[in-house]
């Protein structure tokens, strides 16, 4: 299995110099951008039972449009390298997180409750919130526990 690798390794040397380099610049990105990234999270994102307001909504249509295309493409670009970053160097289940943040699909608002459910991923993301200065999401949980009279 091994002896198969370096051989193609040796045979694709092109190749694996693009696969190196790539995962090098996702490492990298994920480690400047993802900080940034949590930073704009509202506090109470996940503990709102409702929707969150798009903050596109009160532009002009075209405006509109085209940062909620920008907006989804970053968020699948997330999520791929997320996927990639699963085998490769990086914060896979972190990008993975921030880029199912910022895409618009059906099911979004139970799949992110249910991963900021998840006290090991809340905890990373609060980590780096702490960090920058900001405050920790609440999750899911929290405010239907102070909701309650």
């Amino acid at each position: 299995m091994i002896d198969g690798l370096l051989i193609w390794i040796g045979t694709h040397q092109a190749a694996t110099l693009w696969l190196t380099g790539l995962s090098v610049l996702l490492f990298v990105g994920s480690l400047l951008s993802l900080p940034l990234l949590v930073a704009r999270i509202p506090e109470d994102y996940f503990s709102d039972p409702l929707r969150q307001r798009n903050p596109f909504q009160g532009r002009h249509p075209l405006a509109y449009v085209a940062l909620r295309v920008m907006k989804n493409v970053l968020g699948w670009l997330l999520i791929l390298s997320g996927l990639a970053m699963l085998a490769l160097p990086g914060q896979g289940l972190l990008t993975i997180f921030l880029g199912l943040v910022l895409s618009d699909f059906p099911g979004k608002f139970t799949l992110e409750r249910r991963f900021a459910s998840n006290p090991k991923l809340l905890d990373a993301v609060n980590w780096l919130r702490q960090r920058g200065g900001h405050p920790p999401l609440l999750a899911p949980t929290d405010a239907e526990t102070r909701r309650a009279p």
